[in-house]
């Protein structure tokens, strides 16, 4: 049976996952790429910021340096995944491990979600917390699940104990039943950046939301 959260644990922390080669961006790397006037990195995290996690914890590995510098101003702590080129895997393994105060569960949080608000990760963690105990809630639009995941302290030990080469993909898939999905509004939680097309994609939306904002003020 899943632990439900008390009044005095009902915390969530966060990982946040910035570590990646950023493989298909045409030699750039995506999460120092200017979104809104900062780099996408500190756009992500500055909007997990401003939810009231336990802790913020930022696994970082390719450019870390760059990474950590774009994060300067913003009150996390940084984990470094010496095995990065292994894939994403390795970096919740390494987040997950870096965790050092109580939360009744994790939020497993993508660097790459520029359309995330704050508003969607309160939704998300509302869920969690409020609800009648999951050990792991995926978010889904129109019937595809997306990020980020929310897993529960019980879902946590497990994946650790299982050894090096298991990670949230591996739960997920392995214990369907212990899975509840949340419904979203909107598709921000499917959106990440991968690829040119894509940030090509979110500029032009951030150039229609201005023009919309600024016809309304006229």
């Amino acid at each position: 049976m899943v632990h439900r959260a008390s009044p005095s644990e009902r915390g969530l922390s966060a990982i946040v996952l910035a570590a990646g080669l950023s493989r298909r961006m045409g030699g750039k790397n995506k999460l120092l790429l200017p979104v809104g006037g900062v780099p996408l990195v500190a756009h992500s995290v500055t909007t997990i910021r401003a939810y009231p996690f336990v802790e913020v914890v930022v696994v970082t590995g390719h450019e870390s340096a760059k990474v950590e510098e774009a994060l300067a101003p913003l009150p996390v702590r940084f984990a470094f995944n010496p095995r990065y080129e292994d894939g994403q895997m390795t970096s919740v393994r390494v987040g997950l491990e870096a965790l050092s105060k109580p939360a009744h569960g994790v939020m497993v949080c993508l660097a790459d979600q520029p359309m995330l608000g704050g508003e969607d990760l309160t939704a998300i963690a509302g869920a969690f917390l409020d609800g009648p105990g999951c050990a792991v809630l995926v978010p889904t639009f129109g019937g595809a699940r997306g990020n980020p995941i929310v897993l529960a302290r019980e879902s946590i030990r497990d994946i650790l104990a299982r050894g090096a080469n298991f990670g949230c993909k591996d739960f997920v898939s392995r214990n369907g039943d212990l899975v509840t999905t949340l419904p979203m509004p909107n598709n921000h939680v499917l959106f990440d950046l991968d690829r040119p097309e894509d940030y090509a994609a979110l500029l032009a939306y951030g150039s229609r939301t201005t023009d919309r904002d600024s016809a309304s003020r006229s």
